[in-house]
């Protein structure tokens, strides 16, 4: 065991003193988090203020139309050919068409023409515009009060409830979900970063014949262990320090967002107040603005079980990487160059793939059938198992948890006593072809 450790340290220290992982450490969470910030940021953003020309072949009907936050409309009664030729040389942004045959009981798409496309939510709110307009023209047609239509129309939003056996009830979140899925998507590129790390090692002191002076003096096994876990710790190491930057970078990030964007939130909540259902209305942009507010009791920061999510986070990166690492490892020992080990990388990544495409489709459903196996299975459970916790686990169902962690902790076990003998054997081969048949003979090995 002391010789295990002597090379844990040794991997451990010599890779964490590297200015490479000291730039990365630091330059990651940076640049992730500027590149959640920058995406949100332009999301809410457009090209530019939008004067746009508003060609109505029902006017003076639309010229009721308001302008927006970054936005205003400027009527005209040309036609749409005339508008089209003035617009290259004109100071518009855009020219909105609104077809006659809008006429209440049919009713086609009007079309926005720009040079530089508005964001989504210009587009939307636009298009909330255009539909009041509309509803009035029909209300105005048929003779409905506003009032009596206020009193009749319903924004319906099912809210979806987990009944467990005992009799407890527990809201399900699509984003509780997505953060079970962003936690196994984390595993899935952390198992082929660090594993692919543990075989280029293996590879690099076999090329360069250290290992023949290093096992002079410890067995392969030892080596071996030292190794995958000296490196587990680093992967470890990097994800705490990454974790802290990564809240503090955000934090920061939203709070600049925020203040910057308070005008784009105001508009949506005055869009939503205008609808019948004032509370409904009230409650979605309520939603919207928790959803950047970190402070508010609601949002999804504040409802997630944190502990547990990162307690079994660490669990399913460590059993996933370990396993994985001494499938990679026996890779590493097997092969004289990297150019060597795509024949053998196939059977190792096909279950992370395997495990990627299940994801996707638990995100729709956390509890289907595929899932549910794949999450005891100790080469898939690291990515998955963490969905299927995000989106509510009953305690009856808490045996599953547990049976996945048993099976992974025998997994890694199984995989490193088959990497070993593979190990011993392929680490003091040279110059030979390996094949699978090959492999077999030194498992058997005794």
């Amino acid at each position: 065991m002391d010789k295990i450790w002597l090379i844990i340290k040794r991997e451990y220290l010599t890779r964490v003193k590297k200015k490479s992982f000291i730039i990365m450490t630091l330059l990651g969470p940076l640049l992730m988090a500027g590149a959640i910030a920058l995406i949100t940021y332009l999301g809410m953003s457009d090209a530019g203020p939008q004067n746009i020309l508003v060609v109505d072949d029902m006017a003076p009907i639309f010229d009721r139309l308001e302008d927006g936050t970054n936005y205003t409309f400027d009527y005209s009664d040309m036609e749409l050919a005339d508008a089209k030729k003035l617009f290259p040389e004109s100071e518009y942004t855009a020219i909105l068409w609104i077809p006659e045959i809008m006429d209440g009981e049919r009713s086609s798409r009007p079309f926005l023409y720009f040079r530089e496309q508005p964001s989504g939510r210009t587009i939307r709110s636009i298009e909330t515009k255009i539909e009041k307009v509309i509803e009035e023209m029909k209300m105005a047609k048929y003779g409905i009060k506003k009032s009596d239509y206020n009193k009749v129309r319903t924004n319906l939003t099912i809210a979806t409830f987990k009944f467990s056996a005992d009799g407890k009830e527990e809201e399900v979140l699509s984003e509780q979900v997505l953060v079970g899925f962003v936690s196994g998507l984390l595993i899935f590129f952390f198992i082929f970063f660090y594993g692919t790390q543990v075989m280029r090692g293996v590879i690099e002191e076999k090329t360069n014949r250290i290992v023949e002076v290093i096992i002079t003096s410890v067995k392969p096994f030892q080596l071996m262990m030292g190794k995958i876990l000296g490196i587990a710790l680093v992967g470890l190491t990097q994800f705490l320090l990454w974790i802290v930057l990564m809240t503090t970078f955000v934090s920061v990030a939203q709070t600049v967002i925020m203040n910057n964007k308070k005008d784009v939130f105001i508009e949506q909540a005055q869009q939503m107040q205008q609808l019948p259902q004032m509370q409904g209305g009230q409650l979605q942009v309520a939603a919207e603005i928790n959803a950047f507010d970190i402070t508010d009791p609601e949002n999804l920061i504040n409802r997630m079980n944190w502990p547990l999510m990162i307690g079994l986070f660490i669990f399913y990166f460590l059993g996933g990487y370990l396993l994985y690492a001494a499938l990679f490892a026996a890779v590493g020992s097997a092969v004289d160059s990297e150019t060597d080990v795509q024949q053998f990388l196939l059977p190792i990544t096909a279950p992370l793939m395997i495990a990627y495409a299940i994801a996707i489709m638990m995100m729709d459903n956390p509890s289907n059938p595929a899932g549910f196996w794949a999450s005891l299975i100790p080469f898939t459970s690291p990515i998955l198992m963490l969905i299927r916790v995000s989106g509510g686990l009953e305690s009856s169902e808490y045996w599953q948890l547990a049976v996945s962690m048993i099976l992974l902790i025998a997994g890694f076990i199984g995989t490193t006593w088959l990497a070993a003998k593979i190990y011993r054997v392929g680490i003091l081969m040279y110059g030979k072809k390996v094949t699978y048949k090959e492999l077999w003979k030194w498992i058997r090995f005794h």
